[in-house]
C-alpha cells in the first residue's frame, strides 16, 4: 500500500534536516564556554570581598558585571536540562546540577516546567506551566475585582522586576510542592543544603555581612534580567499564540517566539539566548550555535528582529485579544470598554 506524504511533512522534514545539523554538542567549546563563564565569575567575587574596603558603589558596579557572568552560567544550567551542552546524560546532569547551585536553581524541578513550556509554548490551551502569567481580554473582563487586582499587580513591570526576583529565589526555587517528584524534591533538598553550606563557609571566611552585601545584589540583577528575558521571549508585538486546534510546533518557534537582536556584549552575556526562535525549533542546539543556525540557513530569513529598545513597549502588553490576534495593554482595554 502506497503512503501519501503530505506538504505538511515535507517541511516538517525539511526544517529538522536543517537544524539537526546544530545539534550537536562541541565538547571543547563547551569546555570553555565553563572556563570562561565561571572563571571571571569568580573572580570578581573576589574582587567585590577586596572592594568593600572602598565605597560600596565600587561593589554594586563590579556586581553589575558579574551578574552577567552568572547569566552566561545560567544559560550553561539551561543547556544542560535540554540536554544540549555535552553528548551524554550524565555530563549534562553533573554540570547542571553544579551550575544550579551556583545560580541557586534546583535543576530537575526548574526544567520540569521549562520542558512543559517547550511543549506548549504560545498555545492558548495550554498556560500556566512554566510560562508568565497571561489572560486573555475576556478572562480578565470576567473575572472576579480580586483577581483583576493581582493580575494587575503581577503584570506590573516595577514589581515583577523587584518582587518577581525575590519570589523566585526564596520561596519557587526553596519550597518543594507535592505535585514534585521525588526526584525534584531530592534535587532541591540537595540544592538548599549545597548553598547553605556554601554560604555559611563562605560567610566564615569573610563574614555575614560582607557575604550578603556582594551575593545579594548580584542574585537580584541576574535574576531581574533574566525574568526579563523570559518575559520578552514571548510576550512582545508581533507575537502570535493559537488555540490547540490551530497550534503547530513549527509555527509557535517561529511567530510565539522572539529573535531578540542585542547588541555584540549582551548577546555573549546571554549566551545567544536572543535567538529564541531557532532554540525552540529545537533545544537540542548548543546555545554557541544557535547564531550559525539562524544566518547560515534561508528558513529564517522571515523572521522578524525585536529591537532591544522595543521590548520596554512591550513590557506593557498585558492581555491576549483573541479577536484582535495580538497582545494589549491595560490603557487600550480601558479605552475601548470606556
Amino acid at each position: 500500500m502506497e503512503t501519501k506524504i503530505t506538504s505538511q511533512q515535507t517541511d516538517e522534514r525539511s526544517w529538522q534536516k536543517t537544524v539537526l545539523k546544530y545539534a550537536h554538542p562541541d565538547l571543547g567549546r563547551s569546555i570553555w564556554q565553563i572556563t570562561n563563564s565561571v572563571i571571571p565569575y569568580l573572580f570578581l567575587w573576589y574582587l567585590m570581598v577586596k572592594s568593600l574596603t572602598f565605597p560600596y558603589w565600587v561593589t554594586l558596579l563590579l556586581s553589575l558585571l558579574a551578574s552577567g557572568f552568572l547569566i552566561r552560567i545560567f544559560i550553561i544550567f539551561h543547556d544542560c536540562g535540554h540536554g544540549s551542552f555535552f553528548r551524554t546524560k550524565k555530563a549534562n546532569y553533573t554540570v547542571g546540577k553544579i551550575m544550579g547551585i551556583i545560580t541557586f536553581t534546583p535543576f530537575h524541578s526548574w526544567h520540569h516546567q521549562h520542558w512543559a513550556h517547550h511543549a506548549t509554548a504560545a498555545n492558548l490551551d495550554k498556560r500556566g506551566m512554566g510560562d508568565v502569567w497571561t489572560m486573555t481580554v475576556d478572562e480578565y473582563l470576567n473575572s472576579p475585582t480580586w483577581k483583576r487586582f493581582v493580575y494587575r499587580a503581577f503584570r506590573n513591570p516595577f514589581i515583577m522586576f523587584t518582587v518577581g526576583p525575590v519570589y523566585v529565589l526564596l520561596i519557587r526555587n526553596r519550597l518543594s510542592r507535592k505535585t514534585m517528584t521525588s526526584e525534584e524534591k531530592s534535587n532541591m533538598y540537595f540544592t538548599n543544603i549545597a548553598i547553605l553550606v556554601m554560604a555559611a563557609a563562605i560567610s566564615f571566611a569573610i563574614g555575614i555581612k560582607a557575604y550578603l552585601l556582594i551575593q545579594l545584589p548580584v542574585l537580584l540583577i541576574s535574576h531581574s534580567i533574566g525574568i526579563w528575558l523570559f518575559y520578552i521571549q514571548h510576550q512582545f508585538d508581533d507575537v502570535s499564540w493559537e488555540r490547540q486546534d490551530e497550534w503547530n510546533y513549527k509555527t509557535a518557534a517561529f511567530t510565539g517566539s522572539s529573535f531578540l537582536k542585542l547588541p555584540a556584549v549582551f548577546q555573549w552575556f546571554t549566551g545567544n539566548i536572543g535567538f529564541h526562535h531557532v532554540h525552540h525549533l529545537s533545544s537540542l542546539i548548543p546555545n554557541y550555535k544557535l547564531e550559525a543556525c539562524h544566518y547560515e540557513n534561508e528558513i529564517f530569513r522571515e523572521v522578524k528582529p525585536l529591537a532591544l529598545f522595543s521590548t520596554f513597549k512591550a513590557l506593557y502588553l498585558s492581555l491576549w485579544d483573541e479577536t484582535k490576534h495580538q497582545l494589549t495593554s491595560f490603557r487600550k482595554l480601558k479605552t475601548i470598554s470606556g
